[in-house]
């Protein structure tokens, strides 16, 4: 870990935290690093869909049933 790091208080269901502690043991690796791991996945996971949100905000809107009818004649229903 980096010497800039945070010091939070995170509380875990408790079979939650057995778990991670079983994953931390097994890859040497710290309950931080495996919680910091997790967090910047969520985090990069949300970035990405609000870049594909921004991208297709342009894009003309269709109501359910236009979307219906399109899957249809398309074959996909």
């Amino acid at each position: 870990m980096s010497t800039v790091s945070k010091r939070s208080t995170v509380y875990f269901d408790p079979e939650l935290h057995h778990a991670l502690r079983i994953k931390a043991a097994h890859s040497q690796r710290s309950l931080s690093e495996i919680v910091n791991e997790a967090v910047r996945l969520i985090l990069r996971e949300d970035k990405e869909d609000i870049e594909a949100f921004e991208e297709r905000a342009h894009e003309p809107l269709l109501t359910y049933e236009e979307l219906l009818n399109d899957l249809k004649a398309h074959g996909k229903i």
